[in-house]
């Protein structure tokens, strides 16, 4: 076990270096943080609410995550297939599981990193009034899971393809499935077709339904178990595709 968490580390710290070893990584945090405060301040309406919280700041990550994840994930692989190291990788004294690990817990950090710097906006509602900080810290993790579940589907994503438009475009779309499986036009138009029970079900496979249930300051099991199933499901996909794409 120290062995695997010793090449997982190696891994995960030379990716994560090398977001920042071009402009791309500043790129990337600049518009976060310009979205995340645009989408606040202007689309949400903070100011006119009157109110000291930041449900404004995180009913939009799921829309944001939709596009900005699957951006970071569609390299992580198809980069390797195209510049034709993926073989080279397979061959390091390391197994699949520790290369996978590696890679999407740098990418997942990075995402981590995203977040952190929108903590100021934490501060300002701290300052305008008495926000529950408790539901506020509960969101960020939620933000932070949610994230991780985008990114492990990305990142399966990118195994099956050397191309990395298509990475994205296929990632953001199950992503956007996913999402939108929890919206209430989804579901009303579901139920006059469906039993109640299959409704619940669909409801219960969206980003939207456990998100929402968190922003709420409310980390129940079920939302745990979703996004930590999501993820591991996403990464034993991207261990088979990536055996069986490693040679294409």
């Amino acid at each position: 076990m120290p062995e695997i968490a010793r090449n997982t580390w190696v891994i995960a710290k030379r990716e994560f270096k090398a977001y920042f070893a071009t402009p791309l990584a500043a790129v990337f945090l600049t518009i976060f943080v310009a979205l995340t405060g645009a989408f606040t301040f202007r689309l949400g309406g903070f100011f006119d609410r009157g109110i000291a919280d930041l449900n404004p700041f995180f009913q939009y990550h799921t829309w944001l995550y939709l596009f900005l994840v699957p951006a970071v994930a569609m390299r992580l692989w198809a980069e390797e297939r195209k510049a034709g190291t993926i073989e080279l990788l397979m061959t390091l004294p390391i197994s699949p599981w520790e290369a996978i690990l590696g890679k999407f817990l740098a990418a997942w950090a990075f995402l981590g990193v995203a977040l952190l710097l929108t903590l100021p906006m934490w501060i300002t509602v701290n300052v305008l009034g008495a926000p529950d900080n408790g539901v506020i810290f509960v969101s960020y993790i939620g933000s932070f899971l949610m994230a991780g579940a985008f990114l492990a589907i990305g990142s399966a994503v990118s195994a099956a393809t050397r191309n990395q438009v298509i990475a994205f475009i296929v990632a953001a779309t199950l992503c956007f499935l996913l999402v939108m499986a929890g919206l209430d036009l989804v579901l009303n138009y579901v139920r006059n077709y469906i039993p109640g029970f299959v409704t619940s079900a669909v409801a219960s496979l969206s980003f939207l339904t456990h998100f929402d249930r968190i922003t709420k300051g409310v980390i129940d099991l079920s939302s745990l178990v979703f996004y930590a199933s999501l993820i591991v499901f996403a990464l034993f996909a991207n261990r088979v595709l990536v055996e069986l794409k490693k040679a294409d």
